[in-house]
């Protein structure tokens, strides 16, 4: 932030106090399990790319010591002490983590000759970094295989920072990944990808400086690396529960969990070790059902099945549980109660969810009414520091009943700029409206000042008073927060508002990931970015022919949509490509003209103007749009 944070106010101090108070600070389990086994530190801490650009950089976080100040919530500032902690753990004898190298963990499994790898990290850089640590203080042994847990970016993207294209080709490495995963993987980051990042950027406070009075983490880890995302297609699908593989001597028992944290997921039980990996799905925090960066809302229901299923599949031969974020949890009897409590966690809030939903209740009541019990509330992994309570509760809701609260009235409400007019013209005007705001302030009822002072900056967005009064009040919610994301989410809209929009630092789109869309998954892709009114009345047929699959596919673009066929079509369409599946990809660049298209080696027959009639519809994402302002 270039702007100078402001200091909590006396509310905001009052409630830290009490969450000082009320909760178990005295359990200090957590820290003996986040230090246990370790190894090494990389001191220091900071990554960097090829041109020098640092992509990481745990080192950064080293103000989080002794308790904390005021500006944080005192229970996230301790997980954020937790996630802090960097660098080479055993987890036991031939398993060994390294933690603090990017918003999530990975993991090295010793073999004969080698290593199998699991969930190499959000970027090359930070993966070959961790890798490095690794065989400073193990050997240099090579890798031997790698695993994806699942499907969301921070558990492949490094990939190439630990193997190559052309070992993985020549089957010397090979690389498992749950069914569906490619699919998951790649769809996620490109439909509604540009979007998604920019919510991201908020999510993990790429805009705000580290500290006190910033970013402190996101709960489940400090934040995202900025590095270069990749990714190597799976070589080995992973079907059914039960299902064992063996590569270079590791044997592994999968479990399939899909649905869950991740539409394709699943957990991994090593026999020789009496180790279970989790994935995402039992992690020291309660997760997300919807993040907020967005995403299709994930099922509890399921969640909770799957944990139990693990608990009976693994629970009585499993010394040790480790998951892709956080610490170990160690003993037999202290993984199967962490399993349970967090199996619990989901089930309650799933189960309590619908039953209040069938008395009448709408999302927000339930959010704003329904706790936790007692033993759930007391145990430090259910607490809500990446996932919380309040927008889990929501996002079940949104499951079973959708945006709609049944309420007539919100059936056809006014967009946010024109609801703002209407409400500052009801209150009297902006002027008047800051100054009853201010009074609210003062009083420490920062929601209803949000509330209303994001009516005045929609319907008035040069208005100074209003916008500073707006980012002094998300500056204070964002200091009482104890999700991490929450925190980010405020203090980034304080930093929108005070200093201008910052752009998203992350782009999970990546070459790497475009290139391994399906032409069924392209096509979708490019139709997402076509301008309907501007389409309206085009009309136009382009063919595509692929040399090394034999498919054939028919796109039509027709009032302001465009679609595809894979079956025979009669008559020819206006314009032809013939190429390889591995070419199509320049398509979604939307440079499509023929010259670019040959580079690619896409030969084109037919009417060639078709393909910039296509060109000149499309509207690409904008990676910068404002969110707390119009």
């Amino acid at each position: 932030m270039t702007s100078t944070p402001k200091q909590p106010e006396p509310t905001v101090v009052r409630q830290q106090a009490d969450v000082r108070d009320r909760l178990p600070f005295g359990d200090t389990q957590d820290f003996a399990d986040a230090t246990r086994g370790l190894i090494a530190r990389r001191e220091p801490n900071a990554v960097t790319a090829d041109d020098g650009t640092v992509v990481w950089d745990n080192d950064t976080y080293a103000f989080l010591k002794g308790d904390a100040p005021d500006s944080v919530n005192p229970s996230l500032w301790r997980q954020s002490q937790l996630v802090a902690e960097q660098g080479l753990f055993e987890v036991v004898e031939g398993i060994y983590q390294v933690r603090g190298f990017d918003l999530s963990n990975v993991t090295f499994v010793e073999g004969d000759s080698g290593v199998v790898v699991i969930d190499p990290l959000l970027g090359t850089e930070t993966a070959a970094a961790a890798l490095a640590l690794y065989r400073q203080h193990r050997g240099e042994r090579r890798v031997t295989g790698v695993v994806y847990t699942h499907s969301h970016v921070d558990h492949f993207a490094g990939v190439k920072g630990v193997t190559t294209q052309d070992d993985v080709d020549a089957g010397r490495v090979p690389v498992l990944a749950p069914s569906g995963f490619l699919e998951h993987a790649v769809s996620e980051n490109v439909y509604a990808g540009t979007a998604m990042g920019r919510r991201a950027a908020y999510m993990y406070g790429a805009a705000l400086a580290r500290g006190p009075h910033g970013s402190v983490g996101a709960g489940l880890g400090q934040t995202t690396s900025t590095g270069t995302v990749t990714l190597i297609p799976p070589t080995v699908e992973i079907h059914t529960t039960g299902q064992e593989e063996t590569v270079d001597g590791v044997r592994m028992v999968f479990q399939m969990a899909p649905d869950t944290e991740a539409p394709s997921e699943m957990l991994i039980y090593f026999p020789a070790f009496r180790a279970l990996c989790t994935a995402e799905d039992a992690t020291h925090t309660l997760h997300n059902l919807l993040t907020l960066r967005g995403a299709v809302v994930r099922d509890p229901h399921s969640w909770a099945h799957y944990l139990t299923e693990a608990i009976d599949l693994f629970g009585d031969k499993t010394d040790v549980a480790f998951a892709s974020h956080h610490w170990p949890t160690w003993g037999q009897e202290r993984v199967v109660q962490f399993l349970g409590i967090q199996r619990d966690l989901y089930a309650y809030l799933h189960d309590q969810t619908l039953r209040l939903i069938n008395k009448g209740w709408t999302g927000t009541e339930i959010a704003e009414h329904l706790q936790l019990p007692p033993a759930l509330e007391n145990a430090w992994s259910t607490h809500g520091y990446y996932g919380s309570v309040s927008h889990n509760l929501k996002a079940i809701y949104q499951r079973y009943m959708g945006w709609f609260d049944g309420n007539p009235a919100h059936l056809w409400q006014h967009t946010p700029v024109e609801q703002g007019k209407r409400y500052v013209d009801f209150m009297g005007g902006a002027d008047a409206v800051v100054a009853k705001a201010r009074e609210s302030f003062a009083a420490g009822d920062y929601r209803w000042v949000a509330e209303v002072l994001g009516h005045v900056v929609f319907a008035q967005p040069d208005h100074a008073a209003a916008r500073d009064l707006l980012a002094d009040t998300f500056e204070q919610l964002g200091y009482g927060a104890e999700n991490g994301t929450w925190r980010n989410f405020y203090l980034s809209g304080t930093t929108e508002l005070r200093d201008g929009q910052f752009g998203t630092p992350t782009v999970a789109a990546a070459p790497d990931v475009i290139a391994n869309l399906s032409p069924r998954m392209l096509f979708d892709a490019i139709a997402v970015q076509v301008d309907g009114p501007k389409a309206w009345n085009e009309n136009l047929s382009i063919d595509i022919a692929l040399t090394d699959t034999g498919d054939r596919y028919r796109l039509r673009l027709a009032n302001g949509a465009l679609t595809y066929s894979g079956a025979p079509q009669k008559g020819d369409a206006d314009v032809t490509l013939t190429a390889t599946a591995k070419s199509l990809p320049v398509l979604a660049s939307g440079q499509v003209t023929p010259e670019t298209l040959a580079e690619a080696g896409i030969r084109v027959d037919g009417d060639a103007s078709v393909l910039g009639t296509l060109a000149a519809v499309l509207d690409p994402g904008d990676p910068d749009f404002p969110i707390v302002t119009p």
